[in-house]
């Protein structure tokens, strides 16, 4: 499963891809990773709130509905284990994931400048 997603991520993300075992250390760290064959999300709970670590969907199947899925479930996850809140840093220039957040319920709670290589981080959270 990591090689599928280490695979699945260079596709989603070519100038940063994560490794096989990025993504083992993910989950030693207590991340939780949820996947198909044309996406993923990584996410960890602690107490009451979650954090979304990142959400890819490979190019050809992008804008079909999978990383809304793939989010809802995550939330439901979290909840079902006592987080009241889920949160998350966007780079600004991200318009496509920026809208599948607003979609999906969250807000602007801030800005972490330059976070991304010189590219501010838009963090955003909704209630749970």
């Amino acid at each position: 499963m990591l090689q599928q997603l280490e695979q699945l991520h260079a596709a989603c993300f070519p100038h940063k891809p994560w490794s096989a075992s990025d993504f083992s250390d993910l989950k030693k760290s207590g991340c939780d990773i949820i996947a198909s064959e044309n996406g993923f999300i990584v996410y960890r709970v602690v107490a009451d709130e979650a954090e979304i670590i990142t959400i890819g969907v490979a190019p050809r199947a992008r804008r079909g509905g999978i990383a809304a899925a793939m989010l809802a479930i995550a939330e439901q996850d979290a909840k079902k284990r006592g987080a009241t809140k889920m949160f998350l840093e966007v780079a600004r220039d991200n318009t496509a994931a920026r809208e599948l957040y607003r979609t999906a319920g969250y807000a602007e709670a801030g800005i972490r400048p330059q976070y991304y290589d010189g590219i501010d981080a838009i963090l955003m959270t909704r209630q749970l």
